[in-house]
């Protein structure tokens, strides 16, 4: 009983910090105890935040307590000392993988409290006591236990390093300062350190700065997540409520268009069927007659024949048929038509609308910009392999190399109606749309414009022309110059000739460059506008050298 009584108060008077007997006890404000140096080391590490809390309530204070021994804490543990036979050591005390052993302990090494900076030694927490009570080891600095002690000896000479040299950014020991770094700027490593922890406290700055920063843009990035998917919510309900109106709307009309039809039959059902029943009675009527005047002529005896023939004589009297006429029915074959008609020119609206649709990108204006490419490597990462639309060609071009290359030739070519045909201009689109980050090439022979443009461009007349209204950005390229053109004002452009321009399309950030490519590539012009639709590259060929002028898209590997 009395020796459990000795461990229950053994247990009473450890720290719940380092589990062992309290050393130099301290009561804080909450009133647990633990060691002095423990509950200091705690609140060392919580100096920043500039509250302290007790480790094991979790009670916060502010500010940091003043520590004062607790004398009658201290007596008991000094009492249970003498009083008890020192325990043995807990497991956990021991040095395991990966800790670091005291070097003073001899047959099973107990865990280093402490390493010495002076001594070039770590101790554990007996071994460590003389640091703490002679005065001869004052200077000495005691550091968390650490197993690269040997890298503060000098190799050259073995003795501690304590100098820092600037002039090499190297730390030496006083011997070398007077030997390989002799005349060079070296100062204390102790001063060195505190220039580099003032550069580090300005570093820790900025850097907790930017995740501030960063911890805001994600704040906003998060809003913008939540206004987008609050828009597009809203769009989905917007939509089924439209398309519902729209079916609704289509079904209406089908009913009508039934209604009628069936209405139009009825009308036209009814007198046929007067006339036909009317025939039917004249046939009945015939077909009597037709019998009477059989028996009529099958009777033997002349008298009665004679005696009954003008009473029935007058039935074979022929009566006049209606006449019956016979007219295509074109009402049906016309509603089916303007249905038809109607069907095709919804499915032209909603391709239409579903182009617009597919193509629009939506770009959040926060997102961090990409770096426009430097070098033709770079450019050719966002290469893009497109081919001419033989719809929008003009009849004066003619289309090969796989819709990639037009030519302008003296014949018009037979190229069938179509609305997004080029009547005026010597012009093709692409087909495929851009709307995000592309590169292409253009090979030219003799006069030739290069653009983009909106779809929505005009296909005839003057501002059909590539660069002549507000849709489109055109680089004309002549033989000894180069003119770019938009919105009808033309800018001459200096540069280097060559029979290759590249043009690099940066849809949301607004950016368009032509370069003029050869063995290097050198910026011909650069536009930053806002594009507000998905663009269209266009060729546009002059005739001033008469048959044979042509562009060629490049297939770039």
């Amino acid at each position: 009983m009395a020796q459990q009584q000795s461990l229950l108060d053994q247990k009473k008077l450890c720290c719940s910090i380092c589990l062992d007997l309290l050393k130099d006890p301290v009561t804080i404000p909450c009133g647990h105890s633990y060691c002095m140096n423990c509950i200091k080391s705690h609140w060392d590490e919580e100096d920043q935040k500039k509250v302290y809390s007790c480790p094991q309530c979790r009670q916060t204070f502010r500010p940091r307590p003043a520590l004062v021994k607790n004398t009658m804490l201290a007596d008991l543990v000094e009492e249970l000392k003498k009083t008890e036979p020192q325990a043995a050591p807990a497991d956990h005390c021991y040095a395991g993988p990966g800790d670091v052993s005291c070097d003073f302990c001899s047959g099973r090494k107990m865990k280093a409290l402490k390493s010495c900076l002076q001594c070039l030694v770590s101790y554990c927490e007996q071994h460590l006591q003389p640091h703490y009570e002679s005065a001869a080891f004052e200077k000495h600095k005691l550091v968390d236990p650490s197993e690269k002690l040997q890298e503060n000896i000098c190799t050259c000479h073995g003795k501690v390093i304590t100098i820092f040299c600037r002039t090499d950014q190297q730390c030496i020991c006083i011997l070398c300062s007077m030997d390989k770094h002799k005349g060079h700027d070296t100062v204390l490593a102790s001063t060195e350190r505190t220039e580099r922890q003032g550069e580090l406290g300005t570093s820790r700055q900025k850097i907790q700065q930017r995740i501030q920063d960063r911890e805001e843009d994600v704040k906003v990035l998060q809003q913008v997540v939540e206004a987008i998917d609050c828009s597009a919510d809203k769009a989905v309900r917007d939509n089924d409520k439209i398309f519902t109106q729209l079916v609704r709307l289509i079904k209406n009309r089908s009913s009508d268009v039934k209604q009628q039809i069936r209405s139009r039959q009825k009308t036209e059902v009814s007198p046929v069927k007067e006339l036909q029943e009317k025939l039917q009675q004249e046939i009945t009527d015939l077909r009597r007659k037709d019998n009477e005047l059989e028996q009529l002529s099958n009777i033997g005896d002349h008298i009665q024949f004679l005696h009954n023939y003008p009473s029935l004589s007058c039935l074979s009297k022929s009566t006049d048929s209606p006449s019956i006429d016979i007219r295509p029915l074109q009402y049906f074959e016309d509603a089916t038509a303007a249905v038809s008609e109607a069907r095709d020119k919804l499915q032209d609206i909603l391709s239409d609308v579903w182009t617009k649709i597919s193509l629009t990108e939506t770009e959040v204006d926060v997102l961090l910009p990409q770096a426009e490419p430097m070098t033709r490597a770079e450019f050719l990462q966002y290469s893009c392999q497109m081919t001419l639309d033989p719809n929008s060609a003009s009849i004066r071009l003619l289309l090969s190399d796989g819709n990639r290359k037009a030519t302008v030739t003296s014949e018009k070519q037979l190229y069938s109606s179509h609305r997004d045909r080029f009547t005026d201009m010597f012009q093709v689109l692409n087909r495929e749309s851009l709307s995000g980050r592309h590169y292409w090439e253009v090979e030219m022979r003799y006069e030739v414009s290069v653009a983009v443009t909106y779809k929505d461009i005009n296909r005839a007349g003057y501002t059909s022309g590539f660069g002549n209204d507000d849709k489109s950005w055109a680089l004309e390229c002549f033989n000894n110059s180069y003119a770019f053109r938009h919105n009808g004002v033309s800018t001459f452009v200096p540069g280097p000739q060559s029979s290759r321009v590249g043009v690099y399309l940066d849809h949301r950030a607004g950016i368009l460059s032509f370069y003029s490519v050869s063995e290097t590539m050198t910026l011909l012009h650069r536009v930053q506008t806002t594009f507000t639709q998905p663009l269209y590259h266009g060729l546009g060929v002059f005739a001033s050298y008469g048959s044979g002028s042509s562009a060629e898209l490049c297939k770039l590997e």
